[in-house]
C-alpha cells in the first residue's frame, strides 16, 4: 500500500516512538526550529498526546508510544507521519500495535506517509508487515531541527519528494557530506557543520551488472538485534511471534540496504552483524545490497575491507557509501518500491514510490 503524496495544507503528526527527547527542555530550540520549517512546507504540524512526555516517562510507557501511533493512522486528517528521533528500545511498541486490530485495520484503511531512521528500524519492518510502504528518511530532530539557517540542501530536497509524485527518480551521491555536529545547544543556531567534499562517490565493492528488486532493510545493529536479541532477549521472541521478517521467499525479492548507527561499531562488530545475516542466508538470498555512508566516514576503509571479505565468495552485488541513515545528508529509501541498482556504474532508480 503506496501512501498519497504531501500538499500545501496537509496535518503531518510528530510522534516519539523511542527516545523521548524532543519533550526536554533543552531541545525546545530544536521543536521550535522543526515546527517552523513544517510551516513553510505549507504543513501543519500534530504533536500527539505523548510526543513531548520527558525521557523517563516514554522510557517506562510504550504502550504510550504505541497509542500515538496509533491515534495518528486512525485520525484520517493526518496525512503523513514523522519521527522525532531514533533510540534503543522502539520494539517494546511491537506487541501493543500487532495486538490492535483497530489499528491494523486503520494501517490499511488510512495508508500515510511514515518516516524516521535508525532504532525506527523496528516500526517500519513491523509496517512493512502490515503491508504499508514506508520511508527510511527524515526525522524532527536531526533533519527539520537543523540547526543551520536551512535544512542541509541534500536533505531538503530528498523532504520534498513527499510532495511530487514522480514515475521515477535518481538517487544521487551528495557532493559533500557533513561531521555530526558535537553540540545541539541554542548557541549553534545558525552556524553551519563542517562540511567535506564527497572524495568517493557511490563504490560497488563486490558483483556487477544491474538488478531490480523491491527495497528492504534499515540500521544494521536493529537487524542483527532481531535474529540474535544482543540488546534484549525479548527482540528475537517478538519479531518470530509477529512473523515480522521476510520468508526466504520474499527476501529473494528484495534489494536490502543496510547502514551503521552512530554508536560506529569497530570493523569486527561490522564483521560479526555480517556474518549473522551470512548464517541466516539473507545475504545470499537477495538480489543485491546498498550500504550507507558510515558515519563522520569513521573506520571508511575498514568497512570496505569487511564488506569485501565478507561477500567474496557470494555472488550478491554490493554497492557503498550510499547518502541514508546516520550519515548526513540523507536520502529517501521506500520500504517495497521498485528500485534498479545498476552496480556497473553506481546509479540507483527509485519507481513509483507513492500514488
Amino acid at each position: 500500500m503506496k501512501p498519497q503524496k504531501l500538499k500545501k495544507g496537509d496535518k503531518i503528526a510528530i510522534v516519539s516512538l523511542s527516545r523521548g527527547l524532543l519533550g526536554m527542555p533543552f531541545c525546545k530550540h530544536q521543536l521550535d526550529i522543526a515546527i517552523k520549517r513544517l510551516e513553510e512546507f505549507g504543513l501543519v504540524p500534530v504533536l500527539m498526546p505523548n510526543t513531548l512526555k520527558d525521557m523517563k516517562y516514554l522510557e517506562e510507557h510504550p504502550e504510550a508510544r504505541a497509542s500515538d501511533l496509533k491515534e495518528a493512522f486512525m485520525d484520517k486528517n493526518i496525512k503523513a507521519i514523522i519521527t522525532a528521533i531514533g533510540g534503543i528500545d522502539t520494539y517494546k511498541t511491537i506487541p501493543y500495535l500487532m495486538e490492535d486490530e483497530e489499528f491494523k485495520k486503520a494501517v490499511k484503511e488510512n495508508p500515510k506517509i511514515f518516516t524516521g531512521y535508525s532504532d525506527t528500524t523496528n516500526n517500519h519492518l513491523m509496517l512493512n508487515k502490515l503491508g504499508l510502504s514506508t520511508f527510511y528518511g527524515p526525522c524532527i530532530l536531526v533533519d527539520l531541527a537543523e540547526l543551520d539557517k536551512d535544512m542541509l540542501p541534500y536533505t531538503k530536497e530528498t523532504f520534498l519528494k513527499f510532495f511530487e509524485n514522480e514515475k521515477s527518480y535518481e538517487i544521487t551521491s551528495s557532493p559533500v557530506w557533513y561531521m555530526e555536529r558535537e553540540n545541539f545547544g541554542p548557541e549553534e543556531i545558525g552556524k553551519p557543520r563542517e562540511t567535506h567534499k564527497e572524495t568517493h562517490g557511490f563504490e560497488t565493492l563486490n558483483g556487477k551488472g544491474t538488478v531490480t528488486g523491491k527495497l528492504y532493510g534499515g540500521c544494521l545493529e536493529s537487524i542483527y538485534d532481531a535474529y540474535t536479541g544482543i540488546s534484549s532477549k525479548d527482540i528475537p521472541i517478538i519479531y518470530e511471534k509477529y512473523s515480522i521478517l521476510p520468508t526466504e521467499e520474499e527476501w529473494k525479492e528484495k534489494i536490502l540496504f543496510i547502514e551503521t548507527s552512530d554508536e560506529k561499531p569497530t570493523p569486527d562488530k561490522l564483521k560479526e552483524m555480517l556474518i549473522e545475516l551470512k548464517k541466516q542466508k539473507v545475504l545470499s538470498l537477495v538480489k543485491g545490497i546498498i550500504v550507507g555512508k558510515p558515519q563522520d566516514e569513521k573506520y571508511y576503509d575498514e568497512y570496505k575491507k569487511v564488506y569485501k571479505e565478507v561477500f567474496k565468495d557470494l555472488n550478491t552485488p554490493v554497492l557503498f557509501n550510499v547518502n541514508f541513515g546516520h550519515s548526513t545528508p540523507r536520502c529517501l529509501l521506500p520500504y517495497d518500491a521498485k528500485a534498479t541498482i545498476d552496480y556497473d556504474n553506481g546509479k540507483i532508480t527509485i519507481d513509483n514510490y507513492l500514488k
